[in-house]
């Protein structure tokens, strides 16, 4: 069961962990570096009894449950870099947890170690990088489930973790505040196909917002969804539509194949965790050339941007071709940011590409620099800019006049129009 973090209970389970790890930290030899400390580490907490074991899993499942409490997003420990530290990140900003005892490299590895089964280590031993997820369950008295995004890495040779927590409730389609033309862009029942991009760096809410566009398919379609995550994060229970989740490296062995073995499952809606390659970018064509719907990622600030990326990934001798197939496919793309607002919590600011007739022909032509302005002038079919979507913001009150420049694309346009509403 998971303990408050400012409890006397979990003072006590943080001093029995601190002997656990301690006698694994004073086992290995100072000169032991790199792969084989994390060898060394390995066979110290294999060899460890099972309530050891399963007091070091509480011990970080209880800081896992509390980042929902303080509303973290994140939770970072290990390395040189952490100071010995955990640390968490708080509606957007980084802040060490000084009221928990300090960890080691050493010790944090093996708290690390002890969450991963024996494929997962061999896994990041080779590759240097783990992607994986987490759950832990509540006993009593609501029994809900939470999910976390993992990643472990090396940082100057010692083990460190990210856990991102994902939402144990969905966000609610409406709040995203779509324009209905773009909202029916987004559903089965009004479009069959098509391509849609959720687009924005890492931590600005692509996830959530992909989910929340997953759920109303699932709330209002009678289809077949397949979703190809790496890792899963949100799990989504069938209630209209029969959803599968197939996680790359456990279910399948890559976007692409994923991708490509989907058309033989009979879906209607295909969701690609990430375009982050060439190959996955030219399946995703492919398969929604073929009349499917499918919903991805990329790791862009811009609609515009995210054209010229699909298009530049690709081999140059194939990019007239994927220009031109992605005019004919894509339906809309959603760039978005998480932007601070004044009373210290974030809101979403996105900026809204619609394909008209008139943005595939610039598409087509190479004129990708004229898109802009479309978007700009396409408040009718629900496009906006993130420039004029920051502006809303601050004329409600939501953001500051800082905030808005800071976050914005374009720095000239964005003063024009904060000078205009003032």
């Amino acid at each position: 069961m998971f303990i408050e973090i400012k409890s006397e209970n979990f003072k006590t389970l943080t001093q029995e962990v601190k002997e656990i790890v301690q006698d694994g930290n004073n086992l290995i030899p100072y000169y032991i570096k790199g792969i084989d400390k994390v060898i060394y580490i390995k066979s110290f907490v294999e060899g460890l009894e099972n309530k050891k074991r399963q007091l070091l899993r509480q011990f970080l499942e209880s800081l896992l449950y509390s980042m929902h409490i303080v509303e973290a997003s994140d939770l970072d420990f290990g390395g040189p870099g952490s100071l010995n530290r955990f640390w968490m990140r708080i509606h957007g900003n980084k802040r060490a947890l000084l009221d928990i005892p300090e960890f080691n490299p050493t010790e944090a590895s093996i708290l690390i170690l002890n969450i991963l089964s024996e494929k997962q280590i061999e896994y990041l031993i080779n590759k240097r990088n783990l992607d994986f997820s987490i759950e832990i369950r509540e006993k009593e008295p609501y029994l809900r489930v939470y999910r976390y995004r993992a990643d472990a890495y090396f940082d100057l040779d010692e083990l460190s973790l990210n856990c991102r927590a994902i939402l144990s409730q969905l966000r609610p389609f409406s709040d995203l505040g779509f324009h209905p033309y773009v909202a029916q862009l987004m559903n089965l029942n009004f479009m069959k196909e098509g391509l849609i991009l959720i687009t924005g760096i890492t931590g600005s809410g692509k996830s959530t917002t992909l989910d929340a566009i997953i759920d109303e398919n699932n709330k209002t379609c009678d289809a077949h969804i397949i979703i190809i995550s790496s890792p899963v994060e949100y799990v989504h229970t069938s209630k209209k539509c029969l959803i599968r989740h197939r996680e790359v490296g456990r279910d399948v062995l890559s976007f692409k194949e994923g991708t490509i073995q989907a058309l033989r499952q009979d879906p209607d809606i295909i969701v690609i965790g990430e375009l982050r390659d060439p190959e996955t970018i030219v399946a995703a064509l492919d398969v929604t050339d073929s009349g499917h719907k499918v919903f991805s990622t990329l790791h862009t600030s811009s609609a515009v941007e995210t054209i010229d990326r699909i298009i530049g990934e690709t081999d140059v001798h194939e990019q007239e071709r994927v220009r031109i197939r992605l005019a004919d496919v894509l339906r809309c793309i959603v760039s978005q940011k998480l932007v601070p607002t004044v009373d210290g919590k974030r809101v979403l600011a996105k900026e809204v590409l619609v394909v008209t007739s008139s943005v595939r022909a610039a598409i087509k032509n190479n004129n990708t620099s004229e898109i802009y302005q479309m978007i700009h002038q396409g408040s009718d079919v629900g496009m906006n800019t993130m420039e004029q979507d920051l502006a809303r913001l601050f004329k409600s009150r939501k953001i500051t006049y800082e905030t808005a420049i800071a976050f914005a694309n374009n720095k000239q346009r964005i003063q024009q129009l904060l000078t205009s509403r003032v």
